[in-house]
């Protein structure tokens, strides 16, 4: 029988090594599920367009820019819009439909950014506090767009964004 300190000495090392690995393999794999998301549900493994007035021009926007704007969704939006639903307001939630809704639309990505630059009920008509103003101060053009980018592909593409039911 070996002795006990060797045992536990190889016991030490495996699990060492075994911590040293995992903190390697589950960062990459994280990453890869982050991108799966967008890959899968937002179905964009390569640049898509998306429209960015009432005009109809378009901006490419790439599969980093969508990964950039959700995990700026899951800092600053998520504990309101869990799923593309609002909380404070379950009848207007981030779906397509209510984002052309809105007055006036927020179906493009200048429209969703002038909204968090400037809150405004859904019928246009006032001011809210619901959804805090992002200020360029906080948030500069360049970042505020990829957000606006991220809650709009997701709501022409991701199953259930913004509906009471999720189909995944």
């Amino acid at each position: 029988m070996l002795p006990r300190k060797f045992l536990l000495r190889c016991l030490v090392t495996v699990l060492v090594t075994c911590f040293g690995l995992m903190s390697i393999v589950l960062p990459a794999q994280a990453d890869s599920v982050e991108d799966r998301y967008i890959t899968q549900y937002l179905k964009a493994s390569e640049p898509v367009p998306l429209t960015m007035n009432q005009q109809g021009e378009t901006q490419m926007f790439s599969p980093q820019e969508l990964y950039e704007g959700k995990q700026l969704f899951k800092e600053n939006c998520i504990n309101c819009h869990v799923g593309g639903s609002t909380l404070p307001d379950p009848s207007v939630s981030l779906s397509l439909a209510d984002l052309k809704g809105a007055t006036p639309p927020r179906d493009t990505v200048d429209g969703i950014v002038d909204y968090l630059r400037h809150p405004m009920s859904y019928d246009g008509n006032y001011e809210t506090y619901w959804c805090r103003e992002v200020p360029s101060s906080w948030m500069p053009r360049a970042k505020v767009n990829k957000l606006a980018a991220f809650i709009l592909r997701a709501a022409q593409k991701a199953p259930g964004w913004g509906t009471q039911q999720f189909d995944l």
